[in-house]
């Protein structure tokens, strides 16, 4: 398939999910108690000792693919260490290969699961000043609303991470669905067009060539 031959989004959603509030709810006032692999444990704690290590700003770069955009972001934020996390170490092994960058700027790449990251990072008592989630899989069929970031489980802990949230997608239903979730728990977002000269994912790359526009939040989760 070439760049610019990227297929639209196709979904039986029209709008945001019927059921979006009454999920998103339940996860706000409910405790996800689900055991933390062991697998992203040791990661994390690896990881973990170079985070409590560094003195600079902390940025996240969540479901970070082969990691292009985790390299692009600590060459925008060169005083600051930025995590790229993927559960895909089919897509994390690519980054030596195929996405090589320069030495400007610190970045680490690692694989684990974003339902247990984002909550061992949270008790570790990370602070990011910045949080990406860059075309995130928009899951869009309706009955796989819980797949979406927005409506699992572990959402309320994205908030509690705090820091500048920036969402982009391709779907713009997955980033209004993604605002009234952080507007149910007290954090309104506006929705807007994206553009930029530069695309700083190998997807908003794809996308773009093909014609299709990004839609994105940006909002300052610590106010």
């Amino acid at each position: 398939m070439s760049e610019a031959n990227s297929r639209s989004i196709v979904s039986n959603q029209p709008g945001l999910h019927e059921k979006l509030d009454e999920i998103v709810q339940k996860h706000l006032a409910a405790e996800f108690k689900k055991p933390i692999a062991e697998h992203t444990q040791q990661a994390f704690d690896e990881v973990n000792e170079k985070v409590q290590a560094f003195n600079g700003p902390l940025i996240l770069d969540s479901c970070c693919g082969v990691g292009e955009s985790t390299a692009n972001l600590a060459k925008l934020h060169p005083d600051a260490l930025v995590i790229g996390i993927d559960k895909s170490s089919h897509r994390l092994d690519k980054h030596d290969v195929e996405y090589k960058q320069t030495e400007s700027g610190h970045y680490i790449l690692v694989q684990a699961d974003l339902n247990d990251f984002w909550r061992l990072a949270l008790e570790a008592g990370w602070q990011p000043t910045h949080h990406y989630l860059l075309y995130p899989n928009p899951w869009p069929k309706a009955k796989h609303i819980g797949r979406r970031w927005h409506g699992a489980p572990v959402f309320p802990f994205i908030v509690k991470l705090g820091g500048i949230l920036e969402v982009r997608s391709n779907w713009d239903i997955y980033v209004k669905e993604f605002a009234r979730a952080l507007e149910l728990a007290g954090h309104p977002a506006a929705v807007e067009a994206y553009e930029s000269d530069t695309a700083i994912t190998p997807f908003e790359r794809k996308y773009w060539a093909s014609g299709q526009s990004s839609t994105r939040l940006k909002l300052d989760l610590s106010r």
